[in-house]
């Protein structure tokens, strides 16, 4: 019988991305579930969000944990942990958030390379430790459990797309699954991170990528498109823009764009 993880990592096809859709609740998770989604994760800033708390080292590992595992308990389709730095500095803490994130069902989990709350960057040596850990505590593992691997430093300003390309190739070679520079300058720096290694490569559908399409993606050679908060802010976007006018200037012409509760109840049943 396939396991979980051999599903999810099938889903990883150079030039044909399959699109994990990240969610924040049991109800978001089953209405992207029933509308075709092929696999889901979580968000850790849709999950602050959630919470009251703003994105950026806000939530604890029993927190994250405990939230997947809500989602896990309503959906079939193999599910990501977007557990940040790995909740830990140090390699063991990777290793023990890797082997807790099989327990509870999940199939893989994404671990960065910044030093939360704080924006910095960890040395190269110490990130790629961390990543050997975590890579090494999933193959120890008795089921499949594809690690993600995370260059952040682009997307909080701390290095460029060179030094994203030279950690992603170590990150490979200490054994992670797939590979992940969120928000490269443009698509011509995605594409260089996918022909910088053979390890599928995710795509952050966020900002200027919102443009482009499945299609363009799958042409650069991404082998797996995520969303980040994406989502959850479209819905927070919403929300505000139809308070703003409700209770500013007294007009409910937003709420005129809802979508039908029969439409949601059947997505949901």
């Amino acid at each position: 019988m396939t396991s979980i993880g051999e599903t999810f990592r099938a889903l990883h096809l150079r030039g044909d991305p399959c699109l994990m859709v990240n969610v924040w609740d049991r109800g978001s998770a089953k209405m992207m579930q029933a509308m075709g989604a092929k696999a889901l994760a979580t968000s850790s800033a849709a999950h602050a969000f959630t919470m009251g708390r703003p994105d950026g080292g806000t939530l604890t590992r029993d927190e994250a944990l405990a939230h997947a595992a809500e989602l896990l308990s309503v959906v079939t389709v193999p599910m990501q942990g977007d557990f940040e730095n790995g909740f830990g500095d140090d390699p063991d803490t990777c290793a023990e958030t890797v082997r807790l994130s099989a327990e509870i069902g999940l199939a893989g989990i994404c671990i960065e390379d910044i030093a939360l709350p704080n924006d910095t960057a960890y040395a190269f040596d110490h990130a790629v430790e961390r990543i050997a850990a975590a890579s090494a505590a999933a193959r120890a593992l008795p089921q499949d459990f594809v690690l993600t691997a995370r260059a952040d430093g682009i997307i909080c300003g701390q290095y460029d797309t060179d030094e994203a390309i030279r950690r992603l190739r170590a990150f490979a070679d200490a054994g992670a699954d797939c590979l992940y520079a969120p928000l490269p300058p443009d698509m011509d720096a995605l594409a260089r991170i996918c022909a910088a290694t053979d390890v599928p490569v995710n795509a952050l559908v966020a900002g200027s990528f919102t443009k482009q399409t499945h299609a363009a993606f799958a042409k650069i050679g991404v082998a797996r498109l995520s969303l980040g908060s994406s989502l959850a802010r479209v819905t927070h976007r919403a929300m505000h823009d139809a308070a703003t006018e409700m209770l500013g200037v007294g007009s409910f012409a937003a709420l005129q764009k809802s979508i039908s509760s029969d439409v949601i109840d059947d997505l949901l049943t």
